[in-house]
């Protein structure tokens, strides 16, 4: 499959590359440098996951398909927090503000991410790619088997 993607699709995805990278960014920056106290490792690596994806977000925008991986992991991150933080939560009544607040925003996300991801081109470059044989066994080195190509 070398079709290639529609320029709705593309602004689509530079839209949320964009919207991604500007509110994550307004969120995140601003918090890891004005912070009175230091955090903990747990909290502190989050911040930076999220001051890396906002920045690699809107890398996004000017390479909207090589950066889809990124769109995957926003996806599959906020479906797993979903599924395995805000349910549960949900399911046993015990949604504070800031939790109700993340299950909207997760939720949305989502759901966005859901539209905007271009499926028949994920499906043919990664899930496919993953079964499909290349005739020739590929050396183990991914380093040698490049420069033999």
């Amino acid at each position: 499959m070398s079709r290639e993607l529609s320029t709705i699709r593309l602004y689509a995805m530079r839209f949320l590359y964009l919207l991604t990278g500007i509110v994550l960014g307004i969120d995140v920056w601003p918090t890891m440098f004005n912070r009175v106290k230091p955090w903990d490792p747990v909290h502190g690596i989050a911040f930076s996951f999220w001051g890396a994806l906002s920045i690699l977000m809107l890398l996004g925008v000017r390479f909207p398909i090589r950066m889809l991986p990124l769109l995957l992991l926003q996806l599959f991150y906020k479906l797993i927090w979903l599924i395995g933080v805000g349910y549960p939560l949900s399911s046993a009544h015990q949604l504070g503000p800031v939790a109700s607040d993340l299950l909207k925003a997760c939720g949305i996300g989502a759901v966005l991410d859901l539209i905007v991801i271009p499926w028949p081109y994920v499906f043919e470059n990664y899930v496919k790619a993953i079964f499909k044989r290349q005739g020739k066994q590929e050396s183990l080195s991914p380093y040698r088997s490049s420069i033999s190509k």
